[in-house]
């Protein structure tokens, strides 16, 4: 399924992560990053939580972190949030377009 999204041109690589941390798929996603894109949704999780308690509101769209690697954009899908890490904050526009097609948002 997520494989799909490393056709967009700027994509680095993509994960669809459970809530339980686990690693659901994968693409483009060495090995020795793994560990590295995990602790990062598992922050990205811990500031969602916080913005949902503090502004009483449940759901989210997106995030957008832009971290030294490059901007990464995590999107839920479910109880699982999907990592989109990409190039440059300018392919943004292109990257979501792509994950809200991939995902039936679109």
């Amino acid at each position: 399924m997520i494989e799909a999204l490393m056709d967009v041109r700027g994509v680095r690589h993509t994960a669809l992560v459970a809530s339980d941390g686990r690693v659901v798929a994968r693409a483009g996603l060495p090995e020795e990053q793994l560990g590295a894109e995990l602790t990062l949704i598992a922050a990205g999780r811990a500031v969602i939580g916080s913005l949902q308690a503090n502004l009483n509101t449940g759901d989210w769209q997106e995030l957008l972190l832009d971290v030294e690697g490059g901007p990464v954009l995590l999107t839920p899908h479910g109880d699982q949030i999907l990592l989109t890490a990409f190039d440059e904050v300018a392919s943004l526009g292109r990257v979501r377009f792509a994950v809200r097609r991939l995902l039936g948002t679109a």
